[in-house]
């Protein structure tokens, strides 16, 4: 979404325009200007609402205040009630307050991507409310590392829990939160790639379920009371900021609507379907031509349509005053304004369509049915918020306050969530995990080594506490030495010398190394994969003349090329931390110890150097062997790797295989054998799953059993990934698929069975050229590491 506002998003200058409108707009809609500069206020320490037994409004016999009324009804008598003047300014996330009607003011733009943030409008930290900070969980990236949907359902539910308990005291105009962010980590260069749950769809779908269901109370029917209003960006296949002078404000996404449908969007559709989120945000990309918030093939026909989507739309900030004044899809801002709402955008990130919309209607390009629509679509989520119930602290979130945040459950999870994510790349004859009482002294070097900022990256708020790695590091060794050794993790000078010198004097050397937001933020891509500056010659040169292997972290989002630290003996191990939270240093410093077994395992493909040949503009998934193009993501991607997706090591040794199929049904062969004849294609017999039928899909199902053993010598949580692989890659098929993954904690010694449930019609399904899932008849392979099981999909 939008730039936060401490990056300087805006490097187009977007006016507004259309100064000499003003004697051409009736009086009664120039009074709109008046309500965008204030409304209804409240106490401080007063959350804002509506309605209530003792309410003007309710008196009155308003059906907007009747909570037995269904939301949409209620919003739907409230808009009816608007002039409009007071409608057009409602459709900024800057709404302001109808005092005549008891309606407060909101902001809609508030920000929870990993905690809850100061990124947008709405919350606000300082001593009126009492509440100064919020739980800062690791970023997204790094918590996906964990494969483990539970944990990412307590986070969106403690996340949630923070942002009703701010609201409950004063300190937040808007309950809807802008996140999460699913769009699929494509490019290693992606600035905002750390945002996401990484490059395969299926985990960022099941990411997306599982978060958005946290944060909303796990409410997915339109008559529940929502903890806070979810909204899964940026839809779609937006992944681009500023690369080689491409900008993602003019970027025109060439896409196949194979990979559209296979790749981009199940995220989004999971958020909807399966999770019932309650926003969809469009992204700046013009895919094919069109811009995403003007697409009503997108947001009217799927998001709306085929998906169901149950709330509202909204736009990634000045998404359409971008679509006249940096992709000129629009002539004018009413131009921009009536495609947009017409395509079934309901609110503008900015107030551009608060600024233009009286014109675009006078003009005849937009009318007052078609702000209904949207407001009706607005005011519904904030029905179900409970906005005009009464007081919001008589209702079922009502006893949330300041004691909820920050609590010591809260901090605990953001530790277990860091600790779980940390993905162990290397370990050189076992140097980690490291006694305690064996290290008399140890040196630390690195400028992420002691940098807060290094730990909560970006859409951040001020968090509860801050451990970086230098003080998680001091908590197990009382004799550490320090040096940045770079003033950042740009690392143009190094005190090269200086750092030499400090490492030959220590037991051990931690090198905390990376990137930080100079190099990978939003409205910033890089340009290479290797570590920046001269971190790598510093790292090569302090290995050297350190008394024995070193330890290398690395804090960073996107991938980077360590192949020179991979293959250096004189580097005894490797960690990825991500950017981990407030309790990073002390997650790290607990996997070094030993005190957690290493269970992560990357979300993302970690390319080498040679990768910055492909373009970032070109978006095709599959390689092309013709012309050399090699694909993205583990999925497509035919060229050497660094780390592999899914790679991650553990102090404990572990086995897994697959122990058990119970057959498809017998009834599979009734509901395959009427479809043979008409599924003949030339690259073989496979069969429309639209064809086989919601019926059909479910009678397929069938229960599959991996045997996992922990061999020891530690107690430890493992991820197990279970993957489909087709007889051949051709034809656009995956050279495999992720199919499903479990996580499980397993005493050292200990055996046991984990369940997957296998749906043929989700998981051996494909997406043909023209976008139809087909499945394949003939034979499929379960696979879990190197081990294999046929499934035949046939009558």
């Amino acid at each position: 979404m939008a730039t936060t506002s401490f990056s300087g998003m805006r490097g187009i200058n977007f006016n507004g325009g259309g100064g000499g409108m003003a004697a051409l707009v009736p009086p009664l809609l120039l009074v709109a200007a008046a309500f965008l500069l204030g409304g209804a206020q409240v106490e401080a320490g007063d959350p804002p609402f509506s309605c209530g037994p003792l309410s003007a409004e309710a008196s009155q016999g308003c059906a907007f205040c009747d909570a037995t009324l269904p939301p949409a009804q209620r919003a739907a008598d409230l808009v009816s009630r608007l002039t409009p003047a007071e409608k057009i300014s409602q459709l900024g996330d800057v709404a302001p307050g109808v005092p005549r009607l008891g309606v407060p003011a909101y902001k809609w733009w508030n920000e929870a991507l990993h905690g809850l943030a100061t990124s947008g409008k709405g919350l606000h930290f300082d001593a009126v409310g009492g509440v100064r900070a919020a739980t800062s969980f690791p970023q997204v990236l790094l918590t996906a590392a964990a494969f483990d949907d539970g944990l990412w359902f307590r986070i969106g539910q403690a996340i949630g829990r923070e942002a009703r308990a701010l609201f409950n005291v004063g300190q937040a105009e808007g309950l809807t939160m802008w996140s999460p962010n699913v769009n699929i980590f494509r490019d290693p260069r992606w600035g905002r790639g750390q945002e996401t749950p990484g490059e395969d769809p299926a985990v960022a779908s099941r990411y997306a379920v599982a978060f958005v269901r946290g944060i909303q109370g796990n409410n997915t029917s339109s008559s529940s009371l929502l903890q806070t209003s979810a909204c899964c960006k940026h839809a779609t296949a937006y992944d681009l900021e500023d690369w080689n002078g491409v900008a993602r404000y003019s970027f025109v996404a060439r896409v196949t609507a194979q990979d559209l449908e296979d790749t981009f969007n199940p995220p989004f559709r999971s958020c909807v379907v399966d999770a019932g989120a309650s926003c969809v945000m469009c992204a700046y990309t013009a895919v094919n031509g069109v811009p995403a918030c003007a697409n009503a093939d997108l947001l009217t026909g799927t998001v709306r349509g085929d998906w169901g989507l149950d709330g509202y739309v909204a736009s990634d900030c000045d998404a359409v005053a971008i679509m006249r004044d940096a992709q000129r899809y629009a002539a004018s801002p009413e131009d921009a304004i009536a495609v947009s709402l017409k395509a079934g955008l309901d609110i503008d990130c900015g107030s551009y369509v608060q600024q233009h919309a009286t014109a675009a209607i006078q003009q005849g390009k937009l009318t007052e049915k078609d702000i209904d629509k949207a407001l009706t679509n607005l005011f519904a989520v904030r029905m179900r918020l409970g906005h005009f119930d009464g007081d919001p602290r008589s209702n079922v979130y009502g006893a949330l306050g300041a004691a909820d945040i920050c609590t010591p459950e809260h901090r605990s999870l953001a530790l277990e969530a860091a600790q779980d994510g940390v993905v162990l790349l290397k370990n050189d004859g076992g140097i980690l995990p490291l006694d305690r009482s064996a290290v008399g002294s140890a040196t630390a070097i690195g400028p992420n080594a002691d940098n807060g900022m290094a730990l909560i990256a970006n859409y951040f708020g001020p968090p509860c506490e801050s451990t970086t790695p230098l003080k998680g590091l001091q908590s197990y060794v009382s004799n550490v030495r320090f040096l940045a050794g770079c003033s950042s993790a740009a690392c143009d000078v190094a005190a090269t010398d200086q750092a030499v010198a400090l490492a030959g004097s220590a037991d051990y050397v931690f090198l905390f190394m990376g990137l930080s937001q100079q190099q990978e933020s939003e409205g910033k891509d890089r340009t290479s994969l290797l570590l920046p500056g001269m971190q790598q010659s510093l790292i090569t040169a302090i290995a050297d003349a350190a008394k024995r292997p070193v330890i290398l972290v690395l804090l960073s989002g996107g991938p980077v090329d360590v192949t020179f630290a991979q293959s250096n003996p004189r580097i005894g191990a490797i960690l990825w931390a991500g950017y981990p939270g407030q309790a990073g240093g002390l997650a790290i410093a607990r996997v070094l110890f030993g005190d957690h077994n290493p269970s992560g395992r990357l979300p993302v493909t970690w390319y080498p150097e040679e990768f910055t040949k492909v373009p970032m503009t070109d978006m095709r998934m599959r390689s092309d062997p013709a012309t050399g193009y090699p694909g993205r993501s583990y999925r497509f991607y035919q060229g050497k790797t660094v780390y592999k997706f899914g790679y991650g090591l553990s102090y404990s040794s572990f086995s897994r295989k697959l122990v058990s199929v119970t057959n498809m049904p017998a009834l599979s062969t009734t509901i395959l054998a009427g479809l043979r004849e008409m599924m003949a294609e030339e690259d073989g017999a496979s069969y429309h799953v639209d064809d086989i039928g919601t019926y059909g899909c479910e009678q397929l199902k069938f229960p599959v059993a991996v045997e996992v053993q922990n061999h020891g010598p530690m107690d430890g949580k493992h991820s197990v990934l279970m993957f489909l692989r087709w007889p051949n890659a051709t034809n656009g098929r995956p050279l495999s698929q992720l199919i499903g993954f479990r996580s499980h904690h397993l005493k050292a010694g200990e055996k046991g069975n984990l369940w997957f449930d296998i749906s043929p019609c989700e998981h051996f399904s494909r997406l043909r050229e023209d976008g139809r899932k087909v499945i394949d008849k003939g034979s499929h392979f379960l696979m879990v590491d190197n081990h294999e099981m046929e499934i035949r999909f046939e009558a």
